[in-house]
């Protein structure tokens, strides 16, 4: 069932906190699954692989966005996702956007990246945000009006800037 409006706006975003860490990893893990499910490994190795690359993913994020916002999403005060974004003076970067596989396709993501446009508007700036070229919300940041600006083969670089942007 899509969100209405007024769901859309219940998602509050708070910032991570230590004790957030194994929901984080809980949401990484929930978009490495179906490639998990390809792999020969047995339970503990597939725990193990992951916990390295979230770890590595975690830390990368830590050092190269260092004024970033890194923040939970909540509804209903129950944790959903993460929202991770880097504002500069001519952009707004989105390092991550995830969603819980249970609350994806509800228009929960579109009204979250709607907010992101609409600040981008009012302020004259532009939004980037690097995709895998498979990942299905592709076809979302296509939808609001995303175009290509780089292809960097796994990852698509892409962006939204207003029409009346100097970009």
């Amino acid at each position: 069932m899509p969100v209405t409006g007024s769901l859309a706006q219940a998602v509050q975003l708070r910032p991570i906190q230590p004790e957030d860490r194994a929901f984080l990893y809980h949401v990484y893990g929930s978009t490495r699954a179906a490639e998990m499910d390809l792999l020969n490994l047995d339970d503990t190795q597939k725990q193990a692989f992951l916990t390295m690359q979230f770890n590595a993913q975690h830390q990368y994020y830590s050092s190269q966005f260092p004024h970033a916002h890194f923040e939970i999403l909540e509804l209903n005060n129950e944790a959903i996702g993460r929202l991770y974004t880097d504002r500069h003076q001519h952009e707004i970067h989105i390092i991550d956007i995830t969603l819980l596989p249970e609350f994806r396709g509800q228009g929960i993501g579109s009204a979250l990246l709607q907010k992101l446009l609409d600040e981008a508007a009012s302020t004259d700036k532009c939004v980037s945000i690097h995709v895998e070229q498979l990942n299905p919300a592709m076809r979302l940041y296509k939808r609001l009006g995303f175009r290509l600006v780089q292809d960097g083969g796994i990852y698509m670089q892409m962006e939204w800037c207003p029409p009346y942007s100097r970009s």
